[in-house]
C-alpha cells in the first residue's frame, strides 16, 4: 500500500487510536480492580477494538463526505454527480478539494469554448449571409427588370443578363471559397507535394493576372533576376492560389502605377521565404492582428467594390500552416504592406 493511499486514512487511524488506548486502560483499568488482569485478555481485546473502530469510522467517513460531495456537485449543477461514484471515495479533505477545483475549472473551461464557439456560429452565420446577399440581389433585380419588360429591347437584355451572369460568377466564387475553408478547417487538405521551381510557378502566376495588373498600370516584378532554378517541396498547386490571393491583394489594394515585388530569400539551411510587397494602402496597425480572420475587411465598402469572397487570407493561412510553414505580415499605413510564408526547399 503506497504512502499516499494510506494518507487517505489519517482521520480513521488517529480516531482508531484514541479509541483503541481509553478502552485498553478501561480494561487494563477494571482488570487490576476485579484482580483479573490477563496480557492475552488485553491484547485481543485492544485488536479487536481497533479493527472495530476502524472500519466503522472509515464506512461513516467515506459515506459522510461522500453524501455532502454529491450534494455539492448537484447543487452547482457544474459537475456530473455520477463522475465521484466511478471513482473510490477518499477521505483525503485535500484530495478532495482538489478534484471539485479540477472538475469546476474543466467545466467552466468547456462552457467558455462552447460561448466561443456559438459567437463564431452566429458571425459566420451572418457574414455568409452578408456576403450572398448583395450578389443574389444583384441577379435578382436585373432578371426582375428584364422579365418586367426590358427583354424586348435587345441592347438593354443583353447588358442585364451580362451583369447578372457578373453576379452569379461572383456566387460561384463565394461558394466555392467557403467549400474550400469548411475543408481546410476539418483538417481536409489533402497535400500533395512534389519539388518545383518557385520561380516558374511565380512567374506563371504573373502571367495569369497581368491584365488585372495593366487595369491599374502596376508592374508585377521580381526584386532581381534570379538566374537559377530555385527548387521548394510542397503542393504546387496549393501553393500557387496562395501566390495568387496574395497577389491579386497587392493588386487590388495597390496604388495606381505601383509596383507588386517578390522576392525570394534563403532562411535557414532547408527553408526559404518568399516576401510579396506593394506599395498601396497599406493597413493600419490596429487591424493586422484581424487580417487572416474569415471575411475580414479593413475597408469594407472599398473591397467590396473590387469583388472577392473576404476568405482569401484565411484559406492563405490554413494552406501554409498546412505545410506545417509561417506566414508573417507587415504594413505601414499608406506606404504598403508585405506578406511572407516559408517554405521548405527540395532536397
Amino acid at each position: 500500500m503506497s504512502l499516499s493511499f494510506k494518507k487517505t486514512y489519517t482521520f480513521a487511524v488517529v480516531s482508531t487510536t484514541y479509541i483503541t488506548i481509553f478502552s485498553t486502560a478501561l480494561v487494563v483499568i477494571l482488570s487490576f480492580l476485579f484482580s483479573a488482569f490477563s496480557w492475552q485478555f488485553c491484547l485481543a481485546f485492544s485488536v479487536s477494538v481497533a479493527l472495530f473502530s476502524f472500519f466503522v469510522l472509515q464506512y461513516r467517513v467515506e459515506h459522510f463526505i461522500y453524501k455532502r460531495v454529491k450534494k455539492i456537485y448537484d447543487d452547482v449543477s457544474l459537475l456530473d454527480s455520477t463522475t465521484l461514484s466511478s471513482q473510490s471515495i477518499t477521505t483525503d479533505m485535500a484530495t478532495l478539494t482538489r478534484e471539485v477545483k479540477k472538475f469546476a475549472t474543466d467545466k467552466k473551461i468547456e462552457i467558455e469554448n462552447l460561448k466561443v464557439r456559438e459567437e463564431y456560429r452566429r458571425e459566420f452565420m451572418g457574414n455568409v449571409s452578408h456576403e450572398l446577399k448583395t450578389p443574389l440581389f444583384t441577379v435578382q433585380g436585373y432578371l426582375s427588370t428584364l422579365l418586367d419588360g426590358a427583354i424586348k429591347d435587345k441592347e438593354l437584355r443583353v447588358k442585364y443578363v451580362e451583369r447578372a451572369e457578373k453576379g452569379v460568377e461572383r456566387l460561384i466564387y463565394i461558394v466555392e471559397d467557403l467549400d474550400m475553408i469548411s475543408k481546410l478547417e476539418m483538417g481536409q487538405l489533402n497535400l500533395e507535394k512534389s519539388n518545383f521551381n518557385i520561380i516558374e510557378l511565380i512567374q506563371n502566376v504573373f502571367d495569369l493576372l497581368e491584365m488585372k495588373a495593366d487595369n491599374k498600370n502596376i508592374i508585377l516584378m521580381f526584386d532581381r533576376k534570379y538566374s537559377k532554378p530555385i527548387n521548394v517541396f510542397a503542393d504546387q498547386e496549393k501553393i500557387q492560389q496562395v501566390l495568387t490571393n496574395l497577389i491579386t491583394n497587392s493588386i487590388k489594394y495597390g496604388k495606381e502605377n505601383g509596383t507588386t515585388e517578390v522576392a525570394i530569400e534563403d532562411l535557414v539551411e532547408n527553408k526559404i521565404i518568399v516576401r510579396v510587397k506593394d506599395n498601396g494602402e497599406g493597413i493600419e496597425q490596429q487591424y493586422i492582428p484581424r487580417l487572416f480572420e474569415r471575411f475580414f475587411r479593413v475597408d469594407k465598402s472599398g473591397s467590396r467594390s473590387e469583388g472577392g469572397s473576404g476568405l482569401g487570407l484565411s484559406i492563405v493561412k490554413h494552406i501554409i500552416e498546412g505545410h506545417n510553414e509561417k506566414i508573417y505580415v507587415e504594413s505601414e499605413f499608406s506606404k504598403g504592406s508585405e506578406f511572407s510564408f516559408t517554405l521548405e526547399k527540395a532536397e
